[in-house]
């Protein structure tokens, strides 16, 4: 609707000989209409007249008008349009008859690009933020590819640092006292069960051998043993969830394949780099950042900088047209720094996109959870999926911008009610599946159902919910261009807020066949819609609940 009401308005203002315009729409309140331009008033001054007469002559060189049910100028120039019923009628049988073709918008036009998401560090389990992370990354991806992009996936894993380290000393430690030796616990270590189990993997696998070996002795074996099986109840965690990768980055690969000196030099060369104090610093404030970052240490060590460097150096030679970076919001400080390291490459900072997850509160009745048994420290992602399912878990945490705190409520999430969102969405689907199942044992033929009589569909709720499907491919394209997945969530919220109330007050199997078809015809494409929406967030749509 918005792309043809586009064509219609420039085609009007060219007439008027104003030249090329770009021409945006909104969507007004109901009752102006169903699209809305306030290019009247940003032609005034070039046309030199006052924005309320630009928009009388645009309204009179509309050629078009059978389109519209009506055309008003309100304000100071809006023009606002409500299309005919007649054409929504069409566009509703296009809908049903294409499809996914007729809702969705190449974009990307195989455009490459990299979501890079959860890369949560392989020291315990994934938590609720990392969830939150995860459902947005897979959403978004999801989206992008319906929306015509090569999307890849992929996962960083932190194995280089610190933080594995202390997890294999954690492990060292719980492996010596469970041969019932004495072994101080670090001040800082990981706790939780899951470092009880994996310190009694290795004494399951390889009894007392290494009771008299210091951890300097033993570090590595304790460190890859450690990381790699937390990686693996990751992995498989994520995918529980719904979620693959195609790829999995090591930073420990980065060392290996000497990408972090082949980074430095890089920016060497450029120019991009000085030498102080005996450290290696970055010229991150030529790029905007707040001041400059040492990349190597006076005693020679690198910092973690210097992996994020090489990082993103790689996925720029890789040949992504965009690189998306989802991380926690306690990373916000890395994204200038980041952008900066972008542009000192060669590449503008828009080659980069990063988006924030805020962490999620646990409530359970609307009282904040206690820790888990399993973490220590948070509760995880596992314990949460088991108790409400992966497909609640993931609509919930896209109920909200990413951005934005979110509480999470056990009980709700588990309620089969409208205060239940994912259940009130997921429902329609299986309602409607349940009145075809009804239609079709009352031997009503639901075959062609884009050949119906719309005509017959006069009730104002009924008209409500074409006009919601029509703007699906509006929801579907901005969603893609902003890398907001979380709109297809809200348009899914508002269509079946309107669709149940509809199902309740009417019936759709009636004793009238051509009026059954009709509002049989008007449910498949709300089960269309459904289908499309629940697919990208990575949801079911299922036939019955």
């Amino acid at each position: 609707m918005e792309r043809y009401a586009k064509e219609i308005v420039e085609k009007a203002v060219r007439s008027l000989g104003a030249g090329q315009v770009d021409i945006e729409f909104e969507v007004p309140r109901e009752e102006f209409g169903d699209l809305a331009t306030p290019v009247a008033m940003a032609l005034s001054k070039l046309l030199r007249k006052a924005p309320r007469k630009v928009a009388e002559e645009i309204v009179g060189a509309i050629e078009e008008k059978e389109v519209f049910e009506r055309i008003d100028i309100a304000g100071p120039g809006y023009i606002n349009f409500a299309f005919s019923k007649k054409y929504l009628i069409s566009l509703t049988k296009e809908l049903i008859s294409l499809k996914e073709k007729f809702i969705r918008r190449d974009t990307g036009k195989g455009m490459r690009v990299q979501v890079e998401f959860v890369s949560a560090n392989p020291t315990g389990p994934l938590h609720l933020g990392h969830g939150r992370g995860a459902a947005v990354g897979a959403a978004l991806s999801n989206l992008l590819e319906a929306a015509g992009y090569s999307v890849e996936r992929e996962y960083y894993i932190n194995d280089a640092g610190r933080q594995v380290k202390l997890l294999g000393l954690s492990v060292f430690a719980k492996y010596q006292q469970q041969l019932g030796l004495e072994y101080p616990f670090p001040e800082d270590g990981y706790r939780g069960a899951y470092v009880e189990d994996l310190a009694g993997k290795i004494v399951a696998g390889h009894g007392s051998r290494y009771s008299e070996m210091s951890f300097q002795e033993a570090q590595d074996f304790f460190t890859d043993f450690s990381y790699k099986e937390m990686l693996l109840e990751i992995e498989k965690d994520l995918k529980d969830f719904g979620i693959v990768f195609n790829t999995w980055q090591s930073e420990r690969e980065l060392y290996a394949k000497h990408e972090i000196e082949k980074a430095i030099d890089d920016l060497m060369l450029r120019g991009r780099t000085y030498d102080k104090d005996g450290a290696l610093w970055f010229k991150a404030t030529d790029f905007g950042d707040d001041k400059d970052r040492v990349i190597r240490k006076s005693d020679g060590e690198l910092t973690y900088f210097a992996s994020d460097i090489a990082y993103h150096r790689k996925k720029i030679e890789k040949g992504f047209a965009e690189i998306i970076d989802i991380w926690g919001a306690d990373h916000h400080g890395y994204i200038s720094r980041l952008k900066a390291v972008i542009q000192a490459l060669g590449y503008g900072p828009e080659h980069l996109t990063v988006l924030l997850v805020q962490m999620v509160s646990l409530l359970r009745g609307g009282k904040p959870v206690q820790m888990s048994k399993r973490a220590g420290e948070f509760v995880t992602l596992r314990e949460v999926m088991d108790e409400v399912g992966s497909d609640t878990a993931k609509f919930i945490f896209l109920t909200r911008r990413p951005d934005s705190h979110l509480e999470f409520d056990l009980e709700v999430a588990k309620e089969q009610s409208a205060e239940n969102p994912v259940f009130y969405v997921q429902y329609a689907n299986a309602r409607i599946n349940s009145i075809f199942k009804n239609a079709k044992e009352k031997g009503i033929d639901v075959s062609g159902l884009e050949g119906s009589d719309f005509s017959l569909l006069s009730a104002g709720e009924e008209m409500r919910i074409l006009k919601k499907l029509l703007a699906y491919p509006r929801v579907f394209e901005s969603a893609a261009v902003s890398h907001e997945p979380h709109r297809i969530t809200f348009y899914l919220q508002e269509l079946t807020g309107l669709f149940h109330p509809y199902y309740n007050k009417y019936r759709i199997v009636t004793d009238e066949t051509e009026l059954t078809r009709a509002r049989l015809a008007l449910c498949e494409g709300v089960r269309i819609v459904l289908k499309d929406g629940l697919g990208i967030l990575g949801l079911t749509a299922p036939e019955k609940m």
